[in-house]
C-alpha cells in the first residue's frame, strides 16, 4: 500500500483522466463525445474558414454572426447530451434531494458514493468549506479509514461524473457568450453536485499527498454561484435582460392570439377554407400568422423562462398581461424529458422577491422622480398578479386547455376530411397543418406533463392534485386526427411511392413559391427607400446572396421534381444573419429601417417576403424534419404509464371511437428516438418499454374486441333477439293469460316471470337495442380498422394488428367454447350449447365481412382442435393415439365424460333409466341442472354430433369401450373363478336335477354385482345405439351421399371369418352411424378384438352363467312400466347385455379358432376345410343363435321352477324379460319362448298391465289382487304350475343334440334352426329396425287400446303379430 501512495504522489496531475478535457475549454474538439466524430468535424472546417494564419478571426461581421450561428447549433447537441447524463445519474443515484440532503438507501447502494452516509453528507452540507477544516475522522473514524483504503477504487467510479461537472461548466461559459437562452440548462443541477466535489477532492487528496485537484476552486466557484441554480441564472443573464424582455414583448400578440379560441374559431386561423365565405376553397386571410402558430409553444416557454431568470422584465407595462396570460395555463416548468420544476412556488421564491425590492426602491423614488409613479404602480400590479395567479392556475388551467383540445378537435377534423376529399390544397396550406399539429402536439404533451401533478401555494399542505379528467376523449381525438394529417403529408413528400400522378405535390408547390419570390425580393431592394437607406456592403452582399439563391433554384418540370436536389440550408444561413444583423442593438440598419423602406410599396416587407421564403424553403429539403418536429409525440415516452391508463379510460368509453387505436400504437415508433447516444444503455431501455408499451395496448385492444364480440353474444345482447317460449313455459303463460278475467291485464307484460318473443320492441327497451346497435357498428369499426392498421415498427420488432385480432377471436371463440360447456350447476345441454356456439359464430361472421382474412376456417381449425382427442398429426390416421400423447380434445373430454360418469355409471345416484320406449335415458332426480331425458334424448345426441363430429363419436365410443371392456373384464373373471360350480350347473340343467342345479347356483360368487356390471353394459350398449342413430340422421342430414353410399357398401360386404382389416373397418363406420343391424353384437365383438377378450376356455360357460342370473334377488324389486317399456331397475339393459355379449364372444372365439386352424394347415398337417364364406354363414350364426337358445330354454325353466314359491311376484317380471331379450335379440325369433313359456300367459300378463290405471304406470310388485296382479293371476290360470313337484324341471321341446354345446362343438352338429326364417344376417335391416322399435310388448298395449278378454284366454281381434296368430288350447302346453 505503501509502494502504491509513492508512486501516486510523483504522478503529475496532467496525468489526470479529466486533465486534458480541462484545459480545453473551448473549441470543437472538447465537445466531441457529445457531437460525434462527424459534426465535430463539420464544425471545425467551418470555423476554419473564418480564421486566418494567425489563428484569430477574420472578414465581416456577418462571418462572425454565421461563426456564432454554428456554435448555437453544436452547443444545442451539447446540452441535449449534458442533460442526458444528467437525467441517467438522477435515475442512478434514485433521485436523490441534495437541497434538503434526503438520500435513500438505492442513493448508497448505486456504488457513484462511497457507502459512508455521515461523511459525506457532512461534506455537502457544509459546502464550500473544505475537508481539513470539517475535523473528519471525529465523525466516523472507521469510514476515514475506509476511504484511505480504497480512495483509488471510488476515484474511479467518480470520475466521469466529475467530468460531466467540467463539461457543464465549459458550456455555461460558452453559452453566456453567444448571449442565448441556452444556458437554462444549468437548471437540471439538481444532482448532488456539492457531495460530488468534495468527496471527489478527498479522495484525490487522500490519494496525492494532500493535494486538492486542479479544479477544485474553480469547480467550487462555479456551484457555488449556482446554489441556488436560479439565483446564478439571474445574475449570469442580467446584462442581457432588457434584450430578453424585448424578445418577450415581440411574441406577446401571438400568444394572445393562440389563447383565443374564439377568435382563432370565427376568424379560421385553422380553417383551410374562407371562415365567412365556405363556397372559396382557399384561405389566405392570415398565412403569416399560421406560421407564427406553429412556434407559438416555443414562445410560451420563453415566457415562462425568460421572466423567470430576468424577473426586472416583469415591471414592463405590457408584459404583465403576457406573463399572466401563460401562468394561468401552466403549473411547471418543463426542464428536460419529465423533471420539471413548480412554477409558481419559484416565481415567488425567486421572482416576487425582485419585484418587492423594485417596488420598494420605486416607493422611495417617487418625490424626486415622476417616473418611480409608473415604476411603484406597475411592481404593485406585478406583486398581485403572482400572488393571485397561482390559485387562478390550479381552477382555470385544465379548463382552458380542455376548451382548446376541443377547439383542435373539431379543426383538425374538418382538415383531415378537406384535404382527404381536396388532395390538390394541402401543398398551399401546409403551414397551417403544422400550426395545427404543434398545437396538437402541445395540448397532448401538456395533458401528459400534467398527470399526477401536485401543487399548492400553502407550505404546510404543498400536495394538492391537478382535477385532470383521465377518460377525456379529446386525446384520442387529437392522436389519431394528427396521425392523418401526418399520413397526409407524407403522402405527398418528394420520392414517396404513394404519391400520386402530381408527383411531389407540397414540394413542386414550395420550389414554384420560392421561384417567384425571388423577383418580389429584388423589386422590393430597388425600391427608393431601400436605395435611401444606404446599407452597408456586408448587409447588402447578404441581400444580393439571398436573391442568388432563390434565383437559382431548379425549374420544376412536371413529373421530374422527385428527381431534383436541391439544398439550401445556405440560403437559411444567409437569411438568419441578416436577421442577426438588423436585429442587433449596435446595427446602424435595424429591423424597423427595413420595414418602413419596403412597407411603402403596398405589399409585403421585405423582412416578411424574406421570412416566408425561409419558412417555404425548409418544405423542399426538410420536410422530413419540420414533420418530425411539429408531428412527434416521441416525448409521450417519458409518460407512457399514464398513456397506457388514459387509452384504457377512453378507447372503449362512452366517446371512444376505435380508429383511434391505430393512433396510441403508432405514438410507440417514435420512442425510440428519446434514447441519447451519449448514454448507452438507453437504446436498449427506451426500445424494451416502447414494445412493452405496445404489447399493453395491443393487450387492452384485444381486450377491448373480445368484451363488444361478448356483449352481442351475452344474453342481453343478440340472446334477447333469440328468446323463445318452451312449451312448458307457453303452458304457463297461457294458464295465467286464461286466469285473468280483466281484459286490460291479459297483457303479456308482467304476467309471467319469463321474457316473451318480440319484449326488445317495447319502448321501455329502446335503451338496450341502442346498445345492442352501438355495440354492433364499434364492433364492425375496429375490425375494420385494425385489419387496414400498418404494421407497427419498434426497433426490430413489428407488430401486425391483423394476426393480434385474428388470435384473439379464435382464442375468445376457444375459450368461449370451454366456458359454455358447464352451467354454474353441471353440464350444459348440448342443444343449448349448439345454439350458444352458432351464436357466437354469427357474430365472427359478421365480424369478418370487415376483414381480409378467413375466420371460418380458423374456428374450424378451433372447433376440430377441440373435438379431436389426439395429436393433430395423426388426425387421419386410423390408428389410436396413445393415451400420453392427448394434446386437444378437452371440450370432447370434458363433455364425454360427463356422460360416462353422469349417464353411464350414474355416480351422482340419480336413478338414471334407460326407456326402450322413448329411447332416451330418464332419471328420478335432475342430473347437475337437467334431468337426464333433457341430455340424452336423440335431439341432444344430435346436437352434439354437430358440434363436435365424428370425432366426438369417435371419443365417447372409445370411453363407453374402455368403460364396457372394463365389465366384461368382470364377467371374464366371474367365469374364470366360477368354472368348476358353472360346469355342474351346466350339467344339472342337462340332467334336470333341480337341487344340484340350485345348490351350485347359490354357491356362485357375487352373482349380484355381476348382474349390475351388465345392467351397466347394457346401458352402455343403450346409449351407443342412440348416439350411432344420432350420427347417422346428422350424416344423412349433412352428407346424404356419404350415407348411402356406406348404407350401400355395408349391404354387399362378403359374410367370412376372419374378415379382412378394411372389411372391419368399414363396419366400425358403418356401426359407428347406425347403419349396421345389429349394432350391440358388432360393438361388443369389436371390444373383445381390440382387448383380446374371451380367450378363455370358460367363456362356452357364458350362457349358464346368464341363465344363473335368473336365481338373483333383483328379481324380487323388479317391476315393469308400460310407459316406459322397461323395468323400474334397468334390468331390460340386461336383456340388451347377454344378447350381444353372447353374439360377440362366439364370433371372436369362432374367428379365433379358425386362425388357429390355418396356422395348423399352413405347417402341413391341413385338412379338408369348408369353403370360408359358407363356414361364416354356417357356424357364427348356427352358434350364437344356438347359445341363445340354450340360454332361453335354461332360464325360462329356472323361471317356471321358481313358480312354486310362496313369492311368485319375481315371475312376472322374468317371463316379461325373456320376452324382451327374444324381441332384442336379432338371432332369436319372438316365438322362442313359446317353446316354454305359452303365449297364452305372456298375453295374460300384458293385459293385465296395459289395461291398468294410467295413474299406476308401475308394476305392482307384491299386490294382493289376483286381478291386478299378472303373478298371481299366472299362478291360478296354470294348472300345470300347481302340478310341477320341487325336484323337477320340466323340459319342453328339448332335443338331444342340445348338449352338444355344453361339449363344446358347434359348427358341425347344430343344423341352423329353420324357425328363425333364414340366416339373421340375411334380414332385412329396415325390418330388423321396426321390430326394435317396438317395445312394450308383444300386443302393443296402450292406454287408449285395451283389450277386452277374460283373464287367461285367448286374443279374440286381430293380434299384431302374425307369428303368434296359431290359438293354443289353454295357458301351458304340455307335450
Amino acid at each position: 500500500m505503501a509502494k502504491s501512495h509513492q508512486h501516486l504522489s510523483s504522478r503529475d496531475s496532467s496525468l489526470s483522466p479529466t486533465a486534458d478535457r480541462s484545459k480545453e475549454w473551448e473549441g470543437p474538439a472538447r465537445w466531441t463525445e457529445y457531437l460525434g466524430p462527424d459534426m465535430t468535424s463539420q464544425m471545425a472546417s467551418r470555423s476554419s474558414r473564418f480564421k486566418g494564419s494567425d489563428g484569430h478571426l477574420q472578414g465581416s461581421g456577418a462571418s462572425q454572426k454565421g461563426l456564432n450561428l454554428q456554435w448555437v447549433v453544436q452547443l444545442t447537441e451539447v446540452a441535449e447530451g449534458l442533460m442526458s447524463k444528467m437525467y441517467r445519474l438522477n435515475q442512478i443515484l434514485d433521485y436523490p434531494d441534495p437541497i434538503n440532503h434526503l438520500f435513500s438507501e438505492g442513493f448508497w447502494k448505486a456504488g457513484i458514493f462511497p457507502n459512508h452516509p455521515r461523511i459525506c453528507t457532512l461534506l455537502s452540507k457544509k459546502f464550500p468549506d473544505h475537508f481539513t477544516k470539517l475535523q473528519l475522522e471525529r465523525v466516523d473514524k472507521t469510514a476515514l479509514d475506509s476511504l484511505n483504503d480504497s480512495a483509488e477504487v471510488h476515484l474511479q467510479s467518480l470520475d466521469p461524473w466529475i467530468q460531466m461537472l467540467l463539461d457543464l461548466m465549459a458550456f455555461r461559459e460558452q453559452a453566456l457568450r453567444l448571449i442565448l437562452d441556452l444556458s437554462s440548462t444549468v437548471i437540471t443541477l439538481l444532482i448532488p453536485r456539492k457531495m460530488m466535489l468534495q468527496v471527489y477532492n478527498l479522495l484525490h487528496a487522500i490519494s496525492r499527498n494532500d493535494r486538492d485537484c486542479d479544479f477544485y476552486h474553480r469547480l467550487v466557484q462555479f456551484i457555488d454561484s449556482y446554489d441556488p441554480p436560479l439565483k446564478g441564472l439571474q445574475e449570469d443573464l442580467n446584462f442581457v435582460s432588457p434584450r430578453i424582455g424585448e424578445v418577450l414583448e415581440a411574441v406577446g400578440p401571438i400568444i394572445f392570439l393562440s389563447t383565443d379560441t374564439k377568435k382563432l374559431r370565427n376568424e379560421g386561423f385553422l380553417s383551410p377554407y374562407h371562415p365567412r365565405y365556405p363556397d372559396i376553397l382557399t384561405n389566405s386571410a392570415h398565412p403569416m400568422r399560421a406560421q407564427d402558430l406553429a412556434n407559438v409553444t416555443s414562445y410560451r416557454e420563453w415566457v415562462l423562462l425568460g421572466y423567470l431568470v430576468c424577473p426586472d422584465e416583469l415591471l414592463r407595462v405590457t408584459s404583465i398581461d403576457i406573463a399572466q396570460v401563460v401562468l394561468k395555463e401552466n403549473l411547471i416548468l418543463t426542464v428536460f424529458r419529465d423533471e420539471y420544476v413548480l412554477l409558481h412556488e419559484d416565481y415567488q421564491l425567486y421572482v416576487l422577491p425582485r419585484v418587492l425590492e423594485s417596488k420598494k426602491m420605486a416607493k422611495s423614488g417617487r418625490a424626486k422622480q415622476k417616473e418611480a409613479d409608473l415604476e411603484y404602480s406597475v411592481a404593485k400590479q406585478v406583486e398581485k398578479m403572482i400572488s393571485e395567479v397561482h390559485d387562478q392556475a390550479l381552477v382555470s388551467c385544465d379548463v382552458i386547455h380542455r376548451e382548446r383540445r376541443i377547439l383542435l378537435k373539431q379543426e383538425i377534423g374538418r382538415m383531415v376530411m378537406f384535404f382527404t376529399d381536396q388532395p390538390s390544397l394541402l401543398a398551399p396550406n401546409i403551414q397551417m397543418v403544422f400550426s395545427a399539429l404543434a398545437l396538437a402536439q402541445s395540448e397532448v404533451i401538456w395533458y401528459f406533463q400534467h398527470v399526477g401533478i401536485a401543487s399548492s401555494k400553502s407550505k404546510a399542505a404543498r400536495i394538492v392534485a391537478v382535477d385532470l379528467d383521465p377518460s377525456d376523449p379529446t386525446i384520442g381525438y387529437l392522436l389519431d386526427g394528427m396521425d392523418h394529417l401526418c399520413c397526409l403529408v407524407r403522402k405527398y413528400i418528394a420520392g414517396s411511392l404513394l404519391i400520386l400522378t402530381s408527383n411531389a405535390a407540397i414540394r413542386g408547390y414550395a420550389l414554384s413559391y420560392l421561384s417567384s419570390c425571388a423577383g418580389r425580393i429584388r423589386f422590393l431592394l430597388g425600391t427608393p427607400g431601400m436605395v435611401a437607406l444606404d446599407l452597408d456592403p456586408s448587409l447588402k452582399g447578404l441581400f444580393q446572396r439571398i436573391v442568388h439563391h432563390l434565383e437559382n433554384i431548379p425549374k420544376s418540370q412536371g413529373e421530374n421534381i422527385s428527381a431534383i436536389t436541391c439544398d439550401l440550408s445556405e440560403f437559411r444561413k444567409d437569411w438568419l444573419s441578416i436577421l442577426m444583423i438588423v436585429t442587433s442593438a449596435r446595427a446602424s440598419i435595424n429591423i424597423r429601417h427595413l420595414e418602413k423602406a419596403t412597407v411603402s410599396t403596398g405589399k409585403e416587407g421585405l423582412l416578411s417576403e424574406g421570412n416566408s421564403a425561409y419558412n417555404w424553403s425548409r418544405c423542399v429539403d426538410e420536410l422530413e424534419a419540420q414533420l418530425s418536429k411539429h408531428g412527434s409525440l416521441k416525448k409521450l415516452y417519458f409518460y407512457h404509464q399514464h398513456l397506457t391508463a388514459v387509452f384504457r379510460n377512453t378507447m372503449f368509453g362512452p366517446e371512444g371511437r376505435p380508429q383511434h387505436c391505430c393512433a396510441w400504437l403508432g405514438v410507440a415508433s417514435s420512442f425510440p428516438e428519446c434514447a441519447s447516444p451519449i448514454v448507452a444503455e438507453e437504446v436498449t431501455k427506451i426500445g424494451r418499454d416502447a414494445v412493452l408499451y405496445v404489447e399493453s395496448l395491443i393487450e387492452s385492444i384485444m381486450g377491448g374486441l373480445e368484451g363488444l364480440i361478448n356483449i352481442l353474444d351475452s344474453e342481453g345482447g343478440f340472446g334477447a333477439l333469440e328468446a323463445q317460449l318452451l312449451p312448458e313455459q307457453a303452458a304457463l303463460y297461457l294458464n295465467n293469460a286464461s286466469r285473468v278475467s280483466i281484459p286490460s291485464s291479459k297483457s303479456p307484460k308482467g304476467t309471467v316471470g319469463f321474457p316473451l318473443p318480440g319484449h326488445e320492441s317495447y319502448p321501455e327497451n329502446n335503451g338496450s337495442v341502442k346498445m345492442l346497435e352501438a355495440a354492433m357498428q364499434r364492433l364492425t369499426n375496429l375490425c375494420s380498422v385494425l385489419n387496414d392498421m400498418e404494421p407497427i415498427c419498434v426497433l426490430n420488432h413489428v407488430f401486425v394488428l391483423r394476426e393480434y385480432m385474428r388470435e384473439c377471436i379464435l382464442g375468445n371463440f376457444r375459450r368461449r367454447l370451454l366456458t359454455v360447456l358447464k352451467t354454474d350447476n353441471d353440464l350444459q345441454r348440448p342443444s343449448v350449447l349448439e345454439s350458444l356456439i352458432r351464436r357466437h359464430m354469427s357474430i365472427i361472421h359478421l365480424a369478418e365481412h370487415h376483414i381480409s382474412m378467413d375466420l371460418t376456417h380458423g374456428m374450424r381449425e378451433a372447433l376440430l382442435t377441440e373435438a379431436f382427442c389426439g395429436p393433430v398429426s395423426s388426425l387421419h390416421l386410423f390408428e389410436k393415439p396413445a393415451e400420453d400423447e392427448q394434446l386437444t380434445g378437452s371440450a370432447t373430454e370434458v363433455v364425454c365424460n360427463w356422460y360416462i360418469e353422469n349417464i353411464i355409471k350414474d355416480v351422482s345416484g340419480a336413478g338414471i333409466l334407460f326407456t326402450p320406449k322413448h329411447e332416451c335415458f330418464r332419471s328420478t332426480r335432475p342430473v347437475g341442472g337437467y334431468f337426464a331425458e333433457s341430455v340424452t334424448d336423440l335431439r341432444e345426441l344430435q346436437a352434439f354430433v354437430h358440434i363436435f363430429g365424428g370425432y366426438g363419436i369417435d371419443r365417447l365410443d372409445r370411453l363407453m369401450k374402455e368403460h364396457t371392456s372394463a365389465l366384461l373384464n368382470c364377467i371374464d373373471t366371474s367365469l374364470r373363478s366360477n368354472r368348476e360350480l358353472l360346469e355342474s350347473v351346466a350339467g344339472s340343467m342337462h340332467s334336470g336335477d333341480r337341487i344340484e342345479r340350485e345348490a351350485c347356483s347359490k354357491q356362485i360368487l357375487d352373482l349380484d354385482t355381476v348382474i349390475g356390471f351388465c345392467i351397466e353394459a347394457g346401458q352402455a350398449l343403450a346409449f351407443d345405439e342412440l348416439l350411432a342413430e344420432a350420427g347417422g340422421l346428422v350424416l344423412k342430414e349433412g352428407a346424404p351421399l356419404i350415407h348411402s353410399l356406406i348404407t350401400g357398401v355395408v349391404k354387399h360386404i362378403p359374410e367370412e371369418i376372419p374378415e379382412k382389416k378394411e372389411i372391419r373397418r368399414i363396419r366400425g363406420v358403418a356401426n359407428n352411424v347406425g347403419i349396421v343391424g345389429d349394432h350391440d353384437s358388432e360393438w361388443v365383438r369389436s371390444i373383445l378384438e381390440d382387448v383380446g377378450g374371451a380367450s378363455d376356455a370358460s367363456w362356452t360357460l357364458l350362457p349358464y352363467l346368464f341363465a344363473t342370473f335368473m336365481t338373483s334377488n333383483i328379481w324380487y324389486t323388479t317391476g315393469f312400466n308400460v310407459d316406459t317399456g322397461g323395468f323400474n331397475n334397468n334390468i331390460h339393459c340386461l336383456a340388451r347385455c347377454i344378447s350381444a355379449v353372447i353374439a360377440g364372444s362366439e364370433y371372436v372365439r369362432l374367428e379365433r379358432e379358425h386362425q388357429q386352424r390355418r396356422s395348423v394347415s399352413s405347417n402341413g398337417h391341413a385338412s379338408e376345410a369348408l369353403d370360408p364364406e359358407i363356414h361364416s354363414n354356417l357356424s357364427a350364426e348356427a352358434s350364437i343363435k344356438s347359445a341363445m337358445q340354450f340360454f332361453v330354454k335354461f332360464a325360462a325353466g329356472i323361471v317356471l321352477d321358481s313358480c312354486s314359491d310362496v313369492n311368485k311376484s319375481h315371475v312376472v317380471a322374468k317371463l316379461i324379460f325373456l320376452d324382451q331379450l327374444c324381441e332384442i335379440s336379432p338371432y332369436l325369433p319372438r316365438s322362442s319362448l313359446e317353446a316354454y313359456v305359452p303365449y297364452a300367459i305372456l298375453r295374460s300378463i300384458y293385459s293385465q298391465y296395459y289395461s291398468s290405471s294410467p295413474s299406476m304406470p308401475l308394476a305392482m310388485v307384491n299386490t294382493a289382487s289376483p286381478r291386478q296382479s299378472p303373478a298371481v293371476s299366472l299362478g291360478h290360470a296354470s294348472p300345470g304350475i300347481r302340478q310341477l313337484r320341487g325336484d323337477s324341471t320340466p323340459q319342453y321341446g328339448v332335443s338331444d343334440s342340445s348338449s352338444s354345446y355344453f361339449r363344446g362343438s358347434y359348427s358341425q352338429e347344430h343344423p341352423y334352426d329353420t324357425n328363425g326364417g333364414g340366416s339373421v344376417r340375411s334380414r332385412n335391416s329396415d325390418d330388423n329396425k321396426s321390430r326394435n322399435v317396438r317395445r312394450s310388448g308383444p300386443l302393443d298395449y296402450s292406454s287408449s287400446r285395451k283389450a277386452k278378454h277374460t283373464e287367461g284366454s285367448s286374443s279374440t281381434g286381430p293380434s299384431p303379430l302374425p307369428r303368434f296368430a296359431v290359438s293354443r288350447s289353454g295357458p301351458l302346453l304340455h307335450k
